[in-house]
């Protein structure tokens, strides 16, 4: 009897915060963006990183998936840690395709299917895992049928038409999957979807912010691998953990904050809508911005530190140019709709860093790699230290039911966003009672 209890999906509360279950279901994910990266600097031309772009935007949606699932049911529950150590197997599986997809190599499994299969299968898990955590909720499984039939089904259908062509007609395909999954959520509307907890959904995509920021920093490493350590590796390194530190205290400090003051502050489709809007959708050009900087950043170090066939004086070339500032320009351009969206307020200042950095690649191609990665270090150091010294644009609003705040933020600093209490998603009493309502005995 206490083995089935344990078994059960266990509802989450509004106050509920991130567990070491989410916390190791992430670590895949460092090894999946990881791979991204590589993906683009094997060959770093326009269409290898358009078609890098959508392999990023199906991961997301995995990961995006299990964090809205996780607010509304305990992770470390008996059946969704299953279900989360079974998605883990099969995103690691897609992760080891990634280098291959855009262009198989001979011998083994073919890469791109292997990828869409596993793909598919994490997409079933989702709503399968959804579907048993809300037994009594008919808006929820309505709107479940709904993001089968129009956000799960076509998508799988034309990445799996992708497979059976190779190049810009695979991409093609594959951009529609992408374009016609993310439009499928605005057909299938709010409906049903919940957040219970405002905290903690914060603090998941902050979290997927740090791992994307790591791997920036990891990509360094990696491109400095193999040749001799010298002062100049080391002036580029720090200048690009500065870069991090800047596009970290950006998030944190500037305009994430403020997010999750107005997500707590919402209840109902409201929130369901924010939450889509700026988590789902907005943080998406974050990661993807920080990625594509992790490629500039990348082959930074390998010009710097292979002296044999660079000179300190070497600029950055081609798309690689353009992906050290550019990215930072997406992350900015995410950064101004995330605070229009949040505030209303026209964030100017990232506007023009954005549309400043995304116009910076043929400059970057005429400077020296470490003097353009210094220099933009310098500027994005500068915007964060600008809106830092901003008066705070006041207190959060209190919860709608007097609830109390949530606990540490990912950042590490006490989180003060308003937290309005929400049903579950299957309508029992948030407190740790099983999904179906059975009394936890375990």
């Amino acid at each position: 009897m206490a083995g089935r209890e344990r078994a059960r999906m266990i509802a989450a509360g509004d106050d509920h915060k991130v567990t070491p279950a989410e916390l190791f279901f992430d670590l895949v994910f460092v090894y999946a963006i990881t791979q991204v990266t590589a993906l683009m600097a094997a060959e770093p031309t326009p269409v290898r990183v358009v078609g890098a772009m959508a392999v990023l935007a199906l991961l997301w949606w995995c990961w995006s998936s299990f964090a809205w699932l996780g607010n509304v049911v305990r992770a470390d529950s008996g059946a969704l840690f299953a279900v989360l150590v079974t998605v883990m197997t099969v995103v690691f599986v897609v992760s080891l395709a990634v280098p291959e997809v855009l262009a198989d190599a001979p011998g083994g499994l073919p890469a791109p299917l292997v990828f869409v299969v596993c793909y598919s299968l994490v997409r079933v898990l989702h709503l399968v895992s959804y579907w048993v955590s809300s037994p009594g909720d008919t808006a929820l499984r309505a709107t479940l049928r709904r993001t089968a039939l129009l956000s799960v089904a076509p998508p799988s259908v034309l990445l799996l038409a992708g497979c059976a062509y190779e190049g810009t007609p695979r991409l093609v395909l594959w951009l529609s999957a992408v374009a016609v999954d993310y439009g499928g959520i605005y057909v299938t509307g709010s409906s049903g979807w919940r957040v219970n907890s405002p905290g903690h959904f914060a603090e998941r995509h902050g979290l997927i912010v740090i791992i994307a920021l790591g791997e920036s920093i990891v990509a360094m490493g990696v491109g400095m691998a193999g040749f001799p350590l010298t002062a100049t590796v080391v002036g580029a390194c720090a200048a690009g953990l500065l870069l991090a530190a800047a596009l970290w205290a950006l998030y944190f400090r500037c305009f994430g904050e403020p997010a999750e003051h107005r997500l707590g502050a919402l209840d109902g489709d409201e929130r369901t809508r924010f939450a889509r809007d700026v988590y789902t959708f907005l943080h998406l050009p974050l990661v993807a911005g920080v990625v594509l900087t992790a490629l500039g950043m990348k082959k930074v170090l390998t010009q710097i530190a292979d002296t044999g066939h660079h000179g300190l004086g070497e600029p950055l070339h081609g798309t690689v140019a353009w992906a050290l500032t550019g990215g930072v320009g997406v992350f900015l351009l995410g950064a101004s709709a995330i605070t229009l969206r949040s505030s209303g307020r026209r964030p100017t200042a990232l506007l023009v860093g954005a549309v400043c950095c995304l116009a910076a690649g043929p400059l970057v191609a005429l400077l020296p790699a470490l003097l353009a990665l210094a220099l933009l270090t310098a500027g994005v150091t500068g915007l964060a230290a600008a809106h830092g010294r901003r008066p705070a644009a006041g207190p959060a609003p209190e919860p709608a039911d007097g609830a109390p705040t949530g606990g540490p933020r990912a950042d590490g600093t006490p989180a003060d966003a308003a937290q309005a209490t929400a049903t579950p998603a299957d309508g029992t009493p948030a407190d740790g009672t099983p999904a179906d309502g059975t009394p936890a005995t375990a």
